[in-house]
């Protein structure tokens, strides 16, 4: 028997550019014969990739790149799949010298959008451009949208929320990357006023004083602050039990789109325009639209250039959640 074709994925990124890259994955193994498919990546995100099954080995850059070319250059692999196309990524082509896929750059559009505001970026979300990436390879997309899998011992039962989040709650992602692509803490606890549902937070450490901010102006009963307490596959299965998911631009955005949930997008220094919006599910974007300053950087800086941060200030919450009016009404 022929041994097996043995490919590298390449994506360091972020948590939600590893989430958006698992439609890649998946048709590759899926749609290639006889295809060994590997992935590289961070090490801070071993989690969402150690149980994909789809993935046959990980590895992890856990300190040198350098360290890292040594292990990979062992496996002799026949495709290099490149989605983030940087100079880390170039450095690891060239080292390995199989033959490579890389994403198409938007580097010039992206600043002429952010510059000038002339968005001549492609109508075309990032899951889109990370296939066309592997289209040569005769590999389709199959539009079924995201993949995370959880591991059982990760996942959370309703009984160790409070009993006033069982079993129906909204989930909220707080968290963001930037401090300019989330809802200042007054307009948090303004948000969650406005849902008027069981709300369980979800971030990380750094995330858990403005839990403890809302909690205090809310209350208990209506707010569950689990920002801290638990890992990122537990805040995924979070996200699974959730009736609706609010979130900001942010990594557990895309892993409540991977498990098909309506998703309330909230976009302040960053736009969908940039391709990354929730994908292959419901999902309603909240952001002021009619500034004409945004976005002000295609990652989000850590300040408003221009002093008054109004895309998150001023941005409307005049929405209503159905989903909740209705099966609030279903569970009374």
């Amino acid at each position: 028997m022929a041994p097996p074709v043995k490919i590298l994925v390449l994506q360091f990124a972020s948590i939600g550019n590893v989430v958006l890259t698992t439609p890649v994955v998946r048709c590759l193994k899926k749609q290639l014969p006889n295809v060994e498919v590997h992935y590289c990546t961070k090490d801070a995100y071993r989690s969402i990739i150690a149980y994909n099954p789809h993935i046959a080995k990980s590895h992890y850059l856990t300190g040198s790149v350098y360290t890292l070319i040594r292990q990979l250059r062992a496996e002799r692999f026949d495709y290099v799949i490149d989605l983030q196309n940087n100079v880390a990524t170039n450095v690891i082509k060239l080292a390995l010298g199989a033959r490579s896929y890389s994403i198409e750059r938007q580097s010039v559009r992206q600043w002429l959008y952010v510059r000038w505001k002339v968005n001549a970026l492609p109508d075309q979300h990032i899951v889109d451009r990370y296939m066309a990436t592997v289209q040569s390879l005769g590999v389709e997309n199959d539009g079924r949208g995201l993949d995370y899998f959880i591991p059982y011992k990760d996942e959370v039962e309703l009984d160790w929320l409070p009993l006033t989040h069982q079993p129906n709650f909204v989930a909220y992602a707080i968290g963001g990357q930037s401090l300019t692509r989330r809802l200042p803490v007054r307009r948090m606890i303004e948000l969650c006023r406005k849902i008027n549902y069981p709300i369980v937070l979800l971030g990380d450490k750094a995330d858990r004083k403005a839990g403890e901010e809302i909690v205090r102006a809310i209350g208990g009963k209506q707010i569950y602050n689990a920002c801290g307490h638990f890992n990122l596959n537990q805040s995924a299965s979070l996200l699974q039990r959730a009736r609706v998911v609010f979130s900001h631009d942010t990594g557990l955005m895309h892993i409540a789109a991977a498990f098909g949930k309506k998703v309330y997008s909230i976009w302040g220094s960053t736009t969908p325009q940039f391709g990354f919006y929730p994908y292959k599910t419901p999902h309603t974007r909240l952001e002021n639209s009619g500034l004409g300053c945004r976005p002000c950087s295609a990652t989000g800086p850590d300040n408003c250039p221009m002093k008054h941060f109004k895309c998150m200030n001023n941005l409307s919450f005049d929405f209503d959640v159905k989903e909740l009016r209705t099966r609030k009404k279903n569970f009374e």
